[in-house]
């Protein structure tokens, strides 16, 4: 099943954040009982790569990817410790070759326009749009499906429990991404059923 097929069926990516190996993998087991399993970690901590790559060995049911990844050489290095996909904040050229020689899916960050006529003519059809929540929300999500008919998005940024059926109403959305599913306190305290019933929540929300 590709990426896009998984999250036809739950359209949520959760981020995680982690410095620790071991609690990535618990967060990432969290997250799949509560029955979403594709999942980004995001590029911003030295263990970011270790993270990754231990989610992918340890929690074989769940799709990860790399996010926040701004260069071709973590690009690399990402899908060297197991990405099956890229997400950047924004659109850059050599990345997007990078992970196109690779065969991974990539999906940068657009926020305008000319941004996604860019991409679009790069061969990217699934795109993510961030901030979602600063750069015009749902009305423009709306206004740039209207014109780019055969792209999805996947808004980043400001998306919650509060606005996620808002956002998965458009036809233009593929799905959410966001890091209140996995809030800071309770991945480092250990709340890991926290964790779940936020996924939970999300998945209910998405699948209504």
């Amino acid at each position: 099943m590709t990426i896009e097929q998984r999250l036809s069926q739950t359209p949520v990516i959760p981020l995680i954040q982690a410095s620790d190996a071991t609690i990535a993998v618990q967060t990432a087991k969290a997250l799949l009982a509560g029955g979403l399993s594709v999942i980004e970690v995001v590029m911003r901590t030295p263990e970011a790569l270790d993270c990754l790559s231990a989610i992918a060995a340890d929690v074989p049911d769940a799709i990860v990817g790399a996010g926040t990844v701004l260069s071709a050489v973590q690009a690399q290095r990402a899908i060297g410790a197991g990405s099956k996909f890229l997400v950047s904040p924004g659109l850059h050229a050599n990345v997007v070759e990078t992970s196109q020689e690779a065969g991974v899916p990539i999906y940068p960050g657009v926020a305008t326009p000319s941004e996604v006529q860019a991409a679009w003519n790069m061969g990217l059809r699934t795109l993510k749009f961030f901030p979602a929540s600063l750069v015009g929300g749902a009305p423009m999500l709306k206004a740039l499906g209207s014109v780019f008919r055969d792209v999805k998005f996947i808004p980043t940024g400001g998306v919650s429990a509060a606005n996620l059926a808002d956002f998965l109403a458009l036809d233009a959305v593929l799905a959410c991404g966001g890091s209140w599913l996995t809030p800071a306190d309770a991945v480092n305290s250990g709340r890991f059923n926290e964790v779940t019933a936020l996924a939970a929540e999300a998945a209910a929300i998405a699948q209504t």
